[in-house]
């Protein structure tokens, strides 16, 4: 048994290549968020200059974190959208700034192409996307990149996803998404050990749905993808708590721990220390969910 959360039996293990860093999804592994937005719903403007950026994504990384997640526009709830430019001159420098410094592979989290295409050359070594490569180019840019690809559900946009969403079956739906999008995903020449699915907890989901979602969690781990969760301090946790967002650690890292037992194979997270203490914890006390 290792130190921290082993989940994927040993015959099964998968590897993700990043550009050449390898994320070996042997066991939950810890995606530490870095955002560079003023307007991100936990921790706007605390990552804004590049040095301050560069210093986080070194102590996430000594901290446990595995991959760094690389963002320059918020997704919150009825959040604005930024133009092209803008994206651009918050993560390009960054990234070329923190990938010569890390061990660890880094994410860049949009949905933009040409981001996508200005990341990769910078060293970004998966592409994270909440509208699953659904964005006009997203898909065709992404194959020729031929990095590792986070494929998310989200009903609607981020500006009007909760506003009043509404299911039949949010578990059915959500899963014949994500698959739908694997399947193009592989049909435009991405390899299917090259694809992570994402339910998408608080894209487009009421607390009721998303607690039905991530119930299902073990059954969404079964369909032959590697699962990424990220709850990490959203308003789900608030709702259960009643707590605000900075009062929202014990319950992120026990959501972060639950969905490692129930099959995820990464877990995207703000507090990378706390995340990984209680995943060796809970490992080392716990039941082995291997």
């Amino acid at each position: 048994m290792t130190a921290e959360t082993e989940k994927t039996p040993k015959t099964a293990v998968r590897t993700l290549d990043c550009a050449g860093r390898a994320l070996v999804l042997d066991r939950t592994r810890i995606m530490g968020v870095l955002n560079l937005t003023p307007d991100s719903f936990s921790d706007g403007g605390q990552w804004l200059g590049k040095t301050a950026a560069v210093k986080h994504a070194l102590a996430m990384q000594e901290a446990g974190a595995d991959i760094i997640d690389v963002g320059g526009e918020s997704t919150r709830p009825g959040a604005q959208a930024v133009s092209l430019q803008q994206e651009l001159d918050r993560v390009i420098p960054v990234i070329q700034s923190i990938v010569p410094k890390l061990r660890v592979p880094v994410s860049i989290d949009t949905s933009k192409p040409e981001v996508m295409r200005e990341a990769v050359a910078a060293g970004a070594g998966m592409i994270n996307d909440v509208f699953a490569l659904r964005l006009d180019d997203a898909l065709r840019t992404a194959a020729g990149l031929a990095v590792p690809v986070c494929l998310m559900h989200m009903l609607g946009d981020p500006r009007g996803m909760q506003d009043n969403p509404v299911y039949e079956d949010v578990v059915a739906e959500v899963r014949e998404f994500l698959l739908g999008r694997a399947a193009e995903c592989e049909s435009c020449g991405i390899a299917k050990d090259n694809i992570v699915l994402d339910p998408g907890f608080g894209f487009g989901k009421t607390l009721q749905q998303n607690t039905t979602l991530f119930h299902a969690l073990p059954d969404l781990a079964s369909c032959g993808y590697p699962l990424l969760v990220g709850v990490s301090r959203k308003t789900m946790i608030g709702h259960i708590t009643g707590r605000e967002i900075p009062g929202r650690l014990a319950g992120s890292i026990t959501a972060a721990v639950l969905a490692a037992q129930k099959g995820a194979a990464i877990v995207r997270v703000h507090d990378v220390a706390e995340t990984s203490d209680a995943l060796k914890v809970a490992n080392a006390l716990g039941q082995s969910w291997a």
